[in-house]
């Protein structure tokens, strides 16, 4: 993949997380503050923990950062995967920005 289509296909992924933290906070009391600044993304719960996410462009890669660890995810073709096996992007953030907001949330691409 070329640098530009990277930077695309992460665009499309900062986009529909931040599409998320606003379908999320007008249909839920989640209460999610999301604040992009660049290639990154910070999500705050209430609690005032946090996910990070942001891109890594010389390794062509979106890390996750949450209470459970950090996670490297490249775009597969189809979507982007754990390079740990660990699983899909968006299962993954929404598996851990509900264990973070102690509400059940859905994040999708």
């Amino acid at each position: 993949m070329t640098d530009p289509e990277f930077m695309d296909r992460a665009e499309i992924l900062l986009k529909a997380v931040e599409a998320c933290c606003d379908r999320i906070n007008d249909r839920t009391d989640a209460d999610i503050d999301n604040q992009r600044t660049g290639g990154m993304v910070t999500l705050t719960f209430p609690n005032r923990s946090q996910i990070i996410i942001n891109l890594q462009k010389p390794l062509q890669e979106v890390w996750l950062a949450a209470k459970s660890g950090g996670y490297h995810y490249r775009f597969d073709g189809a979507q982007w995967m754990d390079t740990k096996g660990q699983g899909e992007f968006f299962a993954s953030l929404t598996r851990d920005a509900s264990a973070q907001s102690g509400l059940p949330l859905e994040f999708k691409a």
